[in-house]
């Protein structure tokens, strides 16, 4: 079997550098959000990349800054009163997490439908295209980490955002996202440039930006894109200055209550986080691979201590990095861990040529990825293909991340798929079949593999419309389980509900432990000659009664 990590080396590289262009001001944008140091996105990512990505046990996931803990971050800078108090607490975060994967928390993620994780992709692609066209067109009030559109007042800001972008376009931005946009299809379409496997597109749409943009400036044009519009990095003067950028936990407040109670709710978020992106990166996976979910708890534990431990804020594993690593072609962890790498070395090394690229062009680059998860052909292919209950919860989920956040929504996806999974549980309860209801017909239930607690309402509402005088024939023969509670509702309706109203039934297939009798014929009313329903003389109501001694109306399966 040959080693993936030699087999995808180059493409692994190639897709390293892609995520690297898409991290880089993710993880400046996420930090400003976060009302933290913008180094501090920097490490984060970094350790997210290198650290995360040789420890974890997905081989597409890529972790970095988060969007979902903007707010948190952001509250709990200011609640604690520094930005050391903050660090303890996400450190404590990440002992919180490890402690999770070894009690095996991450089973959770094994119940999460496939519908909603389809959903919440569809939705983060929709949202990236949303969040990068005012950076497409030279508009940035709003950062990077403002993936949700809603404000430090928790005022949604979607529909203001979009109609300022229009009103605000800058041509030479337009044009870079234009001329970026051409190269990536580009690359993606055009067989001359498909084969050029070993140049990332995304990296010669962002040369391009660069170059342009220079060429505005060399000839003075008024197209010339600001550096309020390109990536912003700090840059420090000396060594002195860039190792001042790196902060410590304060751990002299480690007694502090409110510090343990920021810690639970960023482990829990964060690790909430992680398993859902597990989830759709697995779903993704071309070769079809499965994570370790647990493991992949510890990986982001150690994480977090380490990226707090040395200035940085908490990591998760996030969706747009890694379905940036899945579409341009990322196999295998070297991928995650080269795009760390390339984040180190570049703000080590060029700061200063990173700062020339424009926001227009990493626009471009997620847009096209935007696209990649949010295809009109993905919502086609729910439609054609599934079911209303596996339909309905893709689109609730789609539009409530869209309009919410990434936890609310996914939330509400999964409170609609769990309705629509226990009405299909009520109704896959049993197989029931009638010619029409009548008194005296016959009605054949059988009984699905597996009867649970949950379809307990649907066969006593069942019970309570069969017509009076029908011949009932409950059939057990291909079941595996039935719950206590629904063994004991049957015995209550053969025993005596069913006598009240001059019901005949049958039992076939019960096992022994169900401590129910099976009958060739059993009743609860015995029917004579002329049809009449009479409890004859020596045979008590339930009992088996072979057929040589009474005549009992005839039972037919229908």
């Amino acid at each position: 079997m040959k080693n993936f990590s030699t087999k995808y080396f180059k493409s692994d590289i190639k897709s390293g550098l892609v995520v690297f262009l898409v991290a880089l001001p993710l993880c400046l944008g996420i930090a400003l959000a976060s009302g933290a140091p913008l180094f501090s996105g920097i490490i984060s990512g970094v350790v997210a990349g290198i650290v995360v990505g040789t420890l974890s046990g997905s081989h597409l996931s890529v972790s970095g800054p988060a969007a979902g803990l903007t707010a948190i971050v952001l509250a709990a800078i200011a609640t604690l009163g520094s930005f050391e108090a903050f660090l303890l607490a996400g450190f404590l975060a990440g002992v919180i997490q490890i402690i999770l994967g070894f009690i095996k928390a991450g089973v959770l993620s094994n119940y999460l439908p496939s519908n909603v994780i389809e959903g919440m992709l569809a939705a983060i692609g929709i949202i990236i295209i949303l969040s990068q066209l005012p950076h497409a067109v030279g508009f940035d009030e709003m950062h990077e980490g403002d993936y949700f559109f809603i404000n430090a007042a928790g005022e949604h800001q979607i529909f203001t955002t979009l109609a300022n972008t229009v009103n605000f376009i800058h041509p030479g931005a337009v044009i870079v996202v234009l001329v970026s946009l051409a190269i990536l299809i580009a690359f993606l379409k055009v067989p001359f440039f498909k084969r050029l496997k070993s140049i990332p597109g995304a990296l010669v749409a962002v040369l391009a930006g660069i170059a342009i943009n220079e060429i505005f400036k060399a000839t003075g044009s008024s197209l010339t894109i600001s550096q309020e519009h390109l990536v912003s990095l700090p840059v420090p003067e000396s060594m002195t200055q860039f190792l001042s950028q790196f902060s410590l936990p304060d751990f002299t407040k480690i007694m502090n209550m409110e510090i343990w109670v920021v810690a639970l709710t960023i482990a829990a978020v964060a690790s909430i986080e992680t398993l859902l992106c597990i989830e759709a990166a697995d779903k993704m996976d071309p070769l079809k691979r499965y994570t370790n979910t647990n493991r992949e708890l510890k990986a982001q534990g150690v994480g977090n201590m380490l990226s707090c431990l040395i200035g940085g804020i908490p990591v998760t594993s996030v969706i747009v990095r890694t379905s940036a690593n899945v579409n341009s072609g990322g196999r295998t962890k070297i991928a995650a861990i080269s795009h760390g790498i390339f984040l180190m070395v570049a703000v080590l090394a060029i700061p200063f040529l990173l700062n020339l690229i424009p926001l227009a062009s990493l626009a471009a680059v997620l847009l096209v990825i935007g696209y990649k998860l949010a295809s009109p052909a993905k919502f086609v292919h729910m439609w054609r293909n599934s079911k209303k209950f596996q339909f309905i919860p893709f689109v609730v989920t789609v539009i409530a991340i869209v309009m919410t956040d990434l936890l609310i929504g996914v939330g509400i996806g999964l409170a609609v798929s769990i309705y629509f999974i226990l009405r299909g549980n009520v109704k896959l309860a049993y197989f029931f079949k009638k010619d029409k209801h009548k008194e005296g017909e016959t009605i054949n239930m059988e009984l699905a593999q597996e009867v649970s607690f949950l379809n307990k309402a649907a066969i006593k509402q069942t019970f309570a419309h069969f017509p009076e005088g029908s011949k009932i024939i409950i059939d057990a023969s291909t079941t595996i389980y039935i719950d206590h509670d629904v063994l004991q509702m049957i015995k209550e309706f053969v025993n005596e509900g069913a006598e009240e109203r001059n019901i005949t039934v049958e039992l076939i297939g019960f096992r022994k432990e169900y401590m129910i009798e099976n009958s060739s014929t059993y009743v609860t009313s015995i029917v004579s000659d002329n049809g009449d329903f009479v409890s004859p003389k020596g045979v008590s109501n339930g009992t088996k009664v072979p057929s040589n001694i009474l005549k009992v109306r005839e039972l037919a399966t229908v």
